[in-house]
């Protein structure tokens, strides 16, 4: 697939309108993008993980394979094309600020969205607490990398409901993982979105972790901004976007009345350590 195919979801699309409440309004969040491959999150989302970056976000990437069969060069193992793309997807983190790259090492071709890959999911999703969750639409139609579809239905399985419920994958408690609320997930490449980033003002900074992937996109990289530049004037638009499927996960009366009940038993631990403390002179 060719670089102007990839980038295609990030233009402004006619289906859906713009979200209104705007992730991030009330200051930084936690974000982790969970994909297939490496340059999968460039191509998709390179600009909004940018743009959260610059305000101030801690973004933590997760990459199911190491895209070890990506290649059309007859001279590469699996082995020394997975360490390639390994150390590219790690140099386009740093250009756009990600603070930790995980690689799961699983096979490329072969992800399936079963109980081992979601609850590896589960883990990291404890492990770091975000608070959204960028990945595909495992659930689009028409062609798509069965490893694209196998890591967005095995997100968002994880995410509802087994990261939530402490039942589900209960080893993790072991290592003193708590269960976590993600409250929300955004799916690219989806065929209806409805939430859309305007990310102008960083499509150089997605541009530079694009051209990081050069094992994959060919050419130099003022042809890669040349490509990029026709399409955008062969659209005809002058904004560039990127654009998900939202879904909000709400917390439940009954979980928002245990946490409730957890912070107040804090506060009463808190206030009677403070009480039996010696006042000092």
């Amino acid at each position: 697939m060719g670089l102007l195919d990839r980038v295609r979801n990030i233009l402004p699309g006619k289906s859906g309108p713009v979200a209104n409440d705007e992730l991030g309004k009330d200051g930084p969040l936690t974000g982790m993008v969970i994909v297939a491959h490496p340059d999968d999150a460039e191509f998709m989302f390179g600009g909004t993980v940018a743009k959260w970056c610059a305000e101030g976000w801690t973004v933590y990437y997760v990459l199911a394979t190491s895209g070890d069969k990506g290649t059309h060069d007859g001279e590469l193992s699996h082995q020394e094309l997975a360490a390639i793309r390994e150390q590219e997807q790690r140099d386009a983190c740093d250009v756009l600020g990600v603070k930790e790259v995980i690689f799961l090492a699983h096979p490329d071709g072969f992800l399936k969205p079963d109980a081992e890959l979601r609850g590896e999911i589960v883990h990291l999703l404890r492990k770091y607490r975000p608070d959204v969750v960028l990945t595909w639409d495992g659930f689009r139609q028409g062609f798509n990398h069965s490893d694209h579809r196998a890591v967005g239905i095995a997100v968002r399985d994880a995410i509802y409901p087994a990261v939530r419920d402490h039942l589900y994958y209960p080893d993790d408690k072991q290592d003193g993982l708590e269960a976590h609320q993600v409250n929300e997930m955004l799916m690219g490449g989806s065929d209806d979105p409805d939430y859309r980033v305007d990310i102008s003002a960083h499509l150089e900074t997605k541009l530079q972790a694009i051209i990081c992937h050069k094992s994959q996109i060919g050419g130099t990289p003022e042809e890669v901004r040349k490509r990029w530049t026709d399409r955008m004037q062969a659209a005809g638009r002058g904004t560039a976007m990127e654009s998900f499927k939202r879904v909000s996960i709400r917390r439940s009366a009954r979980q928002q009345e245990a946490e409730k009940q957890k912070e107040e038993e804090k506060k009463a631990e808190e206030s009677q350590a403070q009480a039996a403390t010696p006042a000092t002179r």
